[in-house]
């Protein structure tokens, strides 16, 4: 920095903001996936199986309930990321409630 040129507040921590961010959005990325991917078995177990104990299709639905509540706060934010991974949490979590509700 010369003399006449003003300080720039946070110019040292803005890179490893950033690469803290990018990082995150990252392993938020990475970790979605693969949540739902963990979550497959059960929509399996509901749909193919016929198999649903009636506690665990109603707590999927307390999921259900969160994932629309967290897509409805993405749109109202237009944050594009946080609807995109809610809208394939609501498709899970819908197909494991009424795979339950059906199967019971």
């Amino acid at each position: 920095m010369s003399r006449g040129e003003p300080a720039r507040i946070g110019a040292s921590t803005n890179a490893p903001r950033a690469l803290q961010s990018a990082g995150m959005q990252i392993s938020l990325r990475v970790l979605s996936v693969v949540t739902m991917l963990l979550a497959l078995p059960q929509v399996l177990i509901h749909w193919i199986g016929r198999e649903a104990v009636p506690a665990s299709w109603m707590g999927w639905g307390a999921y259900l309930l969160g994932a629309g509540l967290w897509y409805v706060y993405g749109i109202h934010k237009s944050d594009k990321e946080p609807s995109l991974a809610c809208i394939a949490w609501i498709a899970f979590n819908a197909a494991i409630v009424i795979g339950g509700a059906v199967a019971t």
